[in-house]
């Protein structure tokens, strides 16, 4: 029998963070056991991080698995690249995602064997058709601790680079891809939550104004 939901959301995010831990655990532990008994342990308790993720989130436990994905080896968090297009009145390039159909800065996860500038130029030319090159890391930013929603069962670190346009444009390449607009920040769309947020976007133009402004990071 699968416990209740838990409803209060200190009490949720506590038990959802210690899922995720557990989770890593779990999983650095399967990489470097080669004790039988070792191996068992650490699958019991990555089914102990699911049943919690499905506790605190709702839905099925296959769901959950879904998400996690079959990541082995040691535990890392993922990385995101945002790729932002900036122009002279300060509007920025944004992509309307197929599967939510709500507004983020093209971007994705970053592919091995790319480096992050490499990465996030290549998202933006197939999400967006413009071609960009990556010129200043904005910021290095922790999904978590920047209030994306929702929450996810791993961690992840979001780099968002401000791109220059090389003059190349042609249509989006990318099957997510609904739509591209520039905005202004006083007329920006419906965010996709988990990508971007109104914050990020301000930082984005920020660094536009000012390229001497640091890099940012949690």
């Amino acid at each position: 029998m699968t416990p209740d939901r838990i409803e209060n959301t200190d009490h949720a995010e506590a038990v959802r963070r210690a899922a995720i831990t557990l989770t890593a655990i779990a999983q650095s532990g399967l990489h470097y056991a080669d004790d039988r008994y070792d191996v068992d342990r650490y699958q019991k308790m990555a089914a102990l991080a699911l049943d919690l993720l499905t506790v605190v989130g709702g839905g099925s436990r296959d769901g959950w698995r879904l998400q996690l994905g079959d990541d082995r080896g040691y535990a890392t968090p993922k990385i995101d690249v945002r790729g932002a297009l900036v122009d002279d009145r300060e509007r920025v390039l944004l992509m309307r995602e197929r599967l939510d159909g709500y507004w983020s800065l093209p971007g994705g996860w970053a592919d091995p064997l790319d480096t992050p500038s490499v990465a996030v130029e290549r998202e933006v030319r197939e999400e967006t058709g413009y071609g960009a090159r990556a010129v200043k890391l904005v910021g290095c930013w922790d999904r978590d601790a920047r209030g994306h929603t929702p929450k996810l069962p791993f961690s992840i670190y979001k780099l968002f680079f401000l791109c220059e346009a090389t003059g190349e444009v042609g249509p989006p390449q990318a099957l997510e891809t609904l739509e591209v607009g520039w905005f202004g920040l006083d007329e920006l769309p419906p965010l996709s939550s988990g990508r971007i947020n109104v914050h990020e976007l301000g930082r984005v133009v920020a660094h536009h104004r000012d390229r001497t402004l640091p890099t940012e990071f949690d």
